[in-house]
């Protein structure tokens, strides 16, 4: 059984490539996977790792980072190792928007126990600030949904709203509308607020019969997606475009497994497809031996 174990801080961070080499080397030791993410401004991570192994890797990571406390963490369990490496990554910006959060807004958060309710409110304009595929994954009844397939063009979307809206914004784990309430702050928005923790916290506390979330919550592991409790969902992710892919999908004819889906048929080259599908016949081969193979989840 392993913990996937999340979290993001905001805070000034100097010294990033020592401390980059001082996590880097205690990854190797713990062998924990994931992604590490290290700015100016902060720091984001979201990692799998034994479950006997949790208060011993969240302990020293806030001591090679300095950190009392996180901004916004989650935890839960899954039977695999939820990513296949483990990688640290430095950034100009935690989430890039096009501007620094110098000091975390904390007045503004919602509880998940007290969404529903504010969501309800007339005159909210509740805002889904993932991706589009995200989004037809799942998201909250009466949400918007931006179409956008990048964070850093949320400015863009941002212009058409009136900074006398109430607003609500909502993201997987929070840290996307941190930046987002900043940005909005900073352009004059007052009426800005967002559900601290984001759905991953929602989906967590709140029952499934009092929910007004439909549909599952993408993640970027190899469960693909979570339902209430953060149970993993059945989605699968075409190995094309990386996107999340439904059974109903699946019987497409555009759908090849390996290979690509009805996102990605046309955007993908005939080169591209012919890589697809030698990769796709290695893992088959793999398979029929009982050999290891790349992507395989790990017990």
């Amino acid at each position: 059984m392993y913990n996937i174990f999340g979290f993001y801080k905001f805070k000034k961070i100097t010294n990033l490539k020592k401390k980059k080499e001082l996590l880097d080397n205690y990854l190797k030791q713990e062998n924990f996977r994931g992604t590490i993410i290290l700015s100016p401004e902060g720091v984001n991570v979201t990692i799998s790792f034994k479950i006997d192994r949790y208060i011993s890797i969240r302990k020293n990571i806030k001591k090679i980072l300095n950190l009392k406390n996180f901004d916004s963490e989650n935890l839960s369990h899954y039977k695999y190792q939820a990513f296949h490496k483990g990688k640290i990554k430095i950034k100009k910006e935690l989430v890039p928007i096009g501007i620094k959060l110098k000091k975390r807004i904390i007045n503004n958060q919602i509880d998940p126990e007290n969404w529903n309710n504010f969501i309800k409110k007339k005159n909210t304009v509740i805002i889904d600030t993932r991706k589009n595929f995200e989004f037809r994954v799942g998201t909250f009844k009466g949400s918007i949904n931006p179409k956008l397939n990048n964070f850093r063009d949320f400015p863009k979307y941002f212009k058409s709203l009136r900074k006398n809206n109430n607003i609500g914004m909502f993201c997987t784990g929070g840290i996307r509308c941190e930046k987002a309430s900043f940005y909005l702050r900073n352009k004059g928005f007052k009426n800005v607020y967002q559900l601290n923790g984001g759905i991953i916290n929602y989906l967590n506390k709140i029952d499934k019969k009092k929910s007004l979330w439909k549909g599952d919550c993408f993640v970027f592991d190899n469960r693909v997606s979570v339902k209430h409790g953060l149970k993993p969902g059945n989605l699968k992710v075409c190995a094309g475009c990386r996107e999340p892919i439904t059974k109903l999908e699946k019987k497409n004819k555009q759908y090849e497994e390996g290979v690509s889906c009805s996102n990605c048929f046309h955007k993908l080259t005939d080169k591209q497809k012919q890589r697809f599908r030698m990769r796709q016949k290695q893992i088959n081969l793999s398979k029929k031996k009982g050999q290891k193979y790349f992507y395989q989840i790990e017990k």
